[in-house]
């Protein structure tokens, strides 16, 4: 009897340690796994702080293997793809670049970083022979843990498409805590815009805002007369307060 009870407990314990040992594998396997997971993430694009937008479009080709994005850092470094570039070789870089048909580039830029460096980025980049560039943005609700958030932007044109006549809407600094809006040469609110565009453009066969802003303002500045434009169903142009 006790030699039967000898061999019970020892086959229990090979058992439990087998038991334990297994487990520990698996632990690790999936520690591994995520990990990886997390190293790739985060070596698939150069982090930013992006501008926070609400009306946004969803851009899933933005997280695709091929995607073409162009990053602005905060200080104003330039990256296509993961690869640093200087901004006088960016314009053959994106020339030299295949593009599918339709296939969009997608800046991701800095919100901190100054509007003047971003529109700099926009002249590089407009070749006249891509789809409109797309503002990458972040967005403001929060998604659970492990949830997949697309990517969503802002779509902008360079030139108004031909034989329109845009409103001008204007960012005008005085070195006041907030620049002031104008909506061609009438001073509005952020929460007057979006019903004065609506009004302006009911009758227009192409509803097209000229957005203009001073360089030296925060590009989550003009991210959010751009978010404000769009929610008034407007197409965008961009350019600076002299354009």
């Amino acid at each position: 009897m006790k030699c039967l009870l000898s061999v019970c407990l020892v086959t229990f314990s090979v058992a439990a340690v087998s038991l334990r040992s297994a487990i520990v594998q698996s632990s690790t396997e999936a520690l591994s796994t995520a990990k990886s997971a997390s190293t790739q993430a985060m070596q698939k694009g150069v982090s930013v702080q992006m501008a926070t937008t609400s009306n946004a479009t969803t851009m899933p080709d933005a997280d695709s293997a091929d995607a073409k994005i162009v990053a602005v850092t905060a200080p104003g470094s330039i990256y296509f793809g993961v690869d640093p570039i200087a901004l006088a070789d960016l314009t053959e870089k994106v020339r030299s670049t295949p593009f599918r048909r339709g296939q969009k580039l997608y800046i991701k830029a800095d919100a901190r970083t100054t509007y003047a460096k971003v529109l700099r980025v926009l002249d590089a980049t407009d070749i006249g022979e891509i789809a409109p560039p797309v503002l990458l943005t972040a967005q403001p609700q929060s998604s659970a843990a492990g949830t997949i958030v697309p990517p969503k932007g802002l779509e902008v044109l360079r030139d108004p498409p031909p034989g329109t006549q845009p409103i001008v809407v204007q960012l005008v600094d005085f070195g006041q805590k907030e620049p002031e809006l104008e909506v061609d040469d009438q001073t509005v609110s952020y929460a007057e815009l979006p019903g004065t565009l609506r009004q302006l453009l009911q009758n227009a066969s192409d509803k097209v805002v000229r957005v203009k802003a001073e360089g030296r303002l925060p590009f989550a500045e003009v991210v959010r007369l751009i978010d404000a434009c769009e929610s008034a169903g407007a197409k965008v142009v961009v350019g600076s307060a002299g354009v």
